[in-house]
């Protein structure tokens, strides 16, 4: 039976997994790390070392799951996020780092004791990063999917957050008799016939985590409209969204009475995150 070492296996998978979009090396030691339960550093420190036969096929594996392009998010079986590690699945959409100017504005935004609502939390990685700095508030987090649920849980219950409930329901419905101080959302927003839903991640993550009706607005409306009965005075929303998006979502708060508009750009300089603020009257 062939054996092969640590140098060997990266050099083969490091060219199976080329690609222009990709860090085929990086993936590579990724995921090798994970199969020998070892940093990149032992890697690069041992490459003449043999690995037994039985992990060089979970590794093979591993490798051709990527090679199909599934996402190694989903392979791993976890990301991380806010320096927190998060259990993913194909039932919840992968924590992305332009989400972290979400949980950044939120902590800005949020007063001493504040009440929260994550509402569509998927993994609960926005609920979780933003329970985790702020101990003294109380977060509220939903989503539709009762399997999304369960995976927030474990992630809240893995990062040791006991300032979460979870609610199952339709947005803010589950939550609807409790006032917010801050209310925080990272919806679908998609077209539903954009040609990106077929590249890419986006392929193998849950469809109605990604897009929605109304050219990709119809949740974003829903939230801002259930945000407006639900905030306390001076209360934010908070929503991200499409780089192509902010204008609408402005006009939306605006119809409403909003008041302190803003579109906050990510690290890209894209349109990424735009609130509103209740007016105190």
């Amino acid at each position: 039976m062939t054996t092969l070492s640590i140098a060997q296996l990266l050099e083969d998978a490091s060219i199976r997994l080329h690609h222009p979009q990709n860090n085929g090396r990086m993936e590579a030691q990724l995921l090798l790390g994970y199969c020998l339960q070892k940093n990149s550093s032992y890697l690069l420190t041992w490459p003449e070392r043999l690995i037994e036969q039985e992990t060089v096929q979970i590794f093979e594996a591993m490798v051709s799951r990527r090679e199909q392009g599934e996402p190694i998010a989903y392979i791993l079986g976890e990301k991380e996020f806010w320096s927190l590690s998060f259990k993913v699945t194909p039932d919840t959409l992968i924590p992305r780092p332009e989400t972290e100017l979400l949980v950044e504005l939120a902590l800005e935004k949020a007063k001493e004791r504040a009440v929260i609502a994550d509402l569509g939390t998927g993994s609960g990685a926005i609920a979780v990063a933003v329970a985790s700095e702020k101990p003294d508030s109380q977060v509220y987090a939903t989503d539709f999917s009762q399997a999304a649920l369960d995976i927030a849980k474990l992630n809240a219950n893995s990062n040791n957050i006991s300032n979460i409930q979870f609610f199952q329901g339709d947005w803010g419905k589950p939550v609807a008799k409790i006032s917010f101080d801050l209310i925080l959302s990272n919806p679908p927003y998609i077209e539903e016939n954009d040609p990106h839903l077929q590249q890419g991640d986006l392929r193998f993550e849950p469809s109605s985590a990604l897009w929605a009706q109304q050219q990709g607005y119809a949740d974003i409306y829903q939230i801002i409209e259930f945000s407006a009965g639900s905030l306390n005075p001076d209360g934010w929303v908070l929503i991200e969204h499409g780089y192509q998006q902010s204008q609408k979502i402005r006009e939306k708060l605006e119809s409403l009475n909003y008041q302190s508009i803003t579109t906050w750009k990510d690290l890209a300089g894209l349109d990424r995150v735009t609130g509103g603020r209740k007016s105190m009257s």
